[in-house]
């Protein structure tokens, strides 16, 4: 006879012995059930004793759908995947599936909430806490999942600036990297997402080297979080974020406006991208003050400069 699993030992325990237990009540084989859910019935029992690669958060719907768990597996499922990332970043990723305005610097990939399928598994592949190609697919999984909130109509708000660090460097290969481009520019479309590139040319600000990402809660509570490769730290007293507040606010000041940094990102993925047609930040500045003042008039040409003014003809 098998050996009982403890639910104690983990979530994915917890998750695979509640699904266990829908399944006898629903009177359902693991073939049965694998039937209902388009899978295998090696997959289902895969799954009720904890071992091989986590649900995805698709299989977790249908599962609860075919056992009748009114959403109780969909719930838990969100807990079984934050236990494929370490400790300091399970807080985090509970703030965040909460919040409901999110403000990030990115310094060195694209944010998780934007990523490719492709992309994130190279992202995810390069982690140091990564043990298994299981827990990879797992941390896939879960990122990917997460993406889902950004399309149900209480999203959060998202404002993102890239260091244009993350535009040059290849992840995945130039396939991979040409469709995250991609990806970003779509996302820019989306009403509640804001991008903007903060170039080079800007200089150096308070988190340099390092990412940085403000959320506010439903209730109006606000948290900080800094990480960098192997690492992350959350702050949440009001001093330590107000502070870090500050920084993400001047970061944003000296980054390019939305519309020159979707055109970067596009000249980028193109490859007609030359970093010398960035202008200065005094220049950029200008710019914005005669885009605002000219509103309705003749537009400016990508990279700055000003369209020639028709000559009138003889």
């Amino acid at each position: 006879m098998a050996k009982e699993i403890d639910p104690s030992e983990s979530m994915a325990a917890l998750f695979g012995r509640r699904l266990r237990r829908l399944r006898l009540t629903a009177g359902l084989t693991q073939s049965a059930l694998g039937v209902l859910a388009r899978t295998h019935s090696t997959r289902i029992n895969q799954i009720e004793r904890a071992t091989g690669a986590k649900p995805t958060l698709e299989l977790a719907k249908t599962l609860d759908e075919a056992v009748g768990a009114d959403e109780l597996l969909v719930e838990l499922w969100a807990y079984v995947h934050r236990e494929s990332f370490p400790d300091w970043a399970r807080a985090y990723i509970a703030l965040s599936e909460r919040a409901v305005d999110i403000k990030q610097y990115a310094a060195a990939f694209v944010p998780g909430l934007l990523q490719t399928e492709d992309y994130a598994r190279a992202v995810l592949s390069l982690g140091r806490t990564l043990d298994s190609v299981e827990q990879l697919e797992d941390r896939v999984s879960a990122r990917l999942g997460r993406q889902a909130r950004l399309d149900e109509p209480n999203g959060p708000q998202l404002w993102i600036i890239l260091d244009e660090s993350v535009l040059m460097r290849p992840i995945g290969g130039p396939v991979v990297t040409q469709t995250q481009l991609a990806r970003l520019l779509e996302a820019a479309e989306h009403p509640r997402i804001t991008l903007q590139v903060l170039p080079f040319s800007s200089g150096g600000h308070a988190v340099t080297g390092r990412s940085l990402t403000l959320l506010t809660m439903p209730d109006g509570s606000k948290s900080a979080y800094i990480d960098a490769p192997g690492f992350g730290q959350l702050f949440d007293e009001p001093g330590e974020v107000a502070s870090f507040s500050v920084i993400y606010d001047r970061v944003r000041a000296m980054a390019l406006p939305q519309n020159m940094s979707l055109d970067m990102i596009r000249s980028v993925m193109e490859g007609t991208y030359r970093a010398e047609r960035i202008p200065s930040r005094s220049e950029r500045r200008r710019l914005a003050q005669v885009q605002l003042q000219r509103s309705g008039g003749r537009g400016l040409h990508r990279g700055g400069r000003r369209l020639p003014e028709p000559r009138p003809r003889p």
